[in-house]
């Protein structure tokens, strides 16, 4: 997300600090280049006008251009800024009633269905006891699409036939409380266009559900689009929040910049990818730094410390100490990091990585898939005993993964040199020596 944006900003502020004094004229070309950046970036005229003038107002003085590192002082307004505009602080959702109801809004095919699952896993994760309820009764096979996620989420889902939303919410909600469910998440129809009769069905649904959010779930790739369905929701139903899908798969994300400023209404998530456990929680200010290829170390780890097993951690690192690891550990580790996401995405929550997003990460998850596959195609035998894997294994091998022969040979010869650097690490600790000699990093 915001490729385009980042990669020109950064080149823009590696001239600023390459600079020992800025004149006003230097912050002056800096800053039209900032908003050109902007407005390519897909962000509203009016965001970009306002932030790049609050920008220039706070650069021309002397908290610039008396600084004695005036390239970075503007790098920090800019990050303050953008952290202003996209709402300063990051907004909470409102879970202070029993059960609290979430009704989440928006045009037909933003994600809506899977925004309401993603959300249930987080809740869920979170120690909360949420359910969903199927209220989209028009478009083909809405509910059997819930009932689908919900099972995949463990989270169970209350739907029924032949009747109309605001009864079926109004039944939910009883459900709920029977079942003592904590949080109730509505999925609503859309329409390809806002019009009357959609409006006057959610107003319904609100009034039965009396709920404490009503989130917008918007399509960032509609760009400047998404600014208007914003406004156009939140002046009919009061909006508390937004979700904004698509992220990843937008290179401009201008919505993401506009969307609090010219409507109002917090962004409370950004959805990425597909899997359940892609939705994040928006921090202005990490996703500010983002754009500005700062990073976002703080929510990589966050995300880690949900999505990756403790357990087999640890396992990992007694097998280490011990020098048991097989291709089964490899495996298992491969599959664990692949629940962050792509490796593309993890590159850009790190400083300064964001240049390395190209073609030589796309070939390395690439091979990373390739590898996973040739390792699912070994007997479980195989895996934990590799000196068995002879030429004729490694073709059938190389035939259930779809690979050659040489693709085999390369996990096996990788494996291979990996297990030897760990027996030489586990040497040197077994000698009573710092380990960090292994790695010649020991003073």
């Amino acid at each position: 997300m915001f490729d385009s944006l980042t990669n020109k900003l950064t080149d823009l502020f590696s001239k600023l600090r390459g600079k020992g004094r800025l004149t006003e004229q230097d912050v002056t070309a800096g800053l039209r280049e900032i908003r050109m950046a902007l407005l390519e970036a897909d962000v509203h005229y009016k965001v970009a006008k306002e932030l790049t003038e609050r920008i220039k107002e706070r650069a021309i003085g002397e908290e610039v251009l008396g600084s004695l590192t005036p390239g970075q002082q503007v790098i920090k307004i800019v990050r303050d800024e953008l952290t202003a505009t996209m709402g300063g602080e990051r907004a909470p959702l409102d879970l202070s009633r029993s059960p609290s109801v979430i009704l989440l809004v928006g045009l037909q095919g933003s994600g809506k269905t899977t925004s309401a699952a993603k959300l249930a896993i987080r809740l869920k994760k979170e120690g909360r006891k949420p359910m969903l309820i199927a209220a989209d009764i028009y478009r083909p096979a809405a509910v059997d699409q819930l009932e689908t996620l919900g099972k995949d989420a463990d989270v169970p889902v209350f739907s029924l036939a032949g009747r109309q939303p605001a009864d079926i919410v109004a039944q939910g909600l009883d459900w709920a409380q029977t079942h003592l469910r904590d949080v109730v998440i509505v999925d609503t129809a859309g329409r390809l266009q806002i019009d009357e009769d959609m409006m006057a069905e959610v107003d319904e649904i609100a009034r039965v559900a009396k709920p404490s959010e009503i989130l917008l779930v918007a399509d960032a790739m509609t760009g400047q689009e998404a600014v208007n369905i914003a406004s156009a929701f939140h002046d009919r139903l009061g909006l508390t929040g937004a979700i904004l899908t698509k992220l990843d798969g937008d290179a401009r994300g201008g919505a993401a910049l506009s969307i609090r400023h010219l409507s109002g209404c917090p962004i409370k998530f950004v959805g990425t990818g597909e899997k359940l456990s892609g939705l994040e929680p928006f921090h202005p200010q990490r996703m500010a730094e983002r754009i500005l290829g700062m990073g976002d170390v703080l929510t990589l780890i966050e995300q880690a410390e949900q999505t990756l097993d403790q357990g087999k951690a640890e396992d990992l690192a007694q097998k280490l100490r011990k020098n048991q690891f097989s291709l089964q550990d490899f495996l298992e580790q491969l599959e664990e990091m692949q629940k962050l996401g792509p490796l593309s995405s993890i590159l850009e929550k790190l400083p300064g990585a964001a240049k390395l997003k190209n073609a030589a990460v796309s070939e390395e998850e690439s091979e990373t898939k390739r590898t996973v596959a040739i390792l699912r195609s070994m007997t479980l035998e195989e895996r934990l005993n590799a000196s068995i894997i002879g030429g004729s294994r490694k073709k059938r091998i190389a035939r259930g993964s779809g690979t050659q022969v040489r693709d085999v040979n390369r996990v096996l010869a990788r494996f291979a040199e990996a297990k030897r650097a760990l027996k030489m690490l586990g040497g040197r600790r077994g000698k009573g020596k710092n380990p960090l000699d292994a790695m010649g990093l020991s003073s």
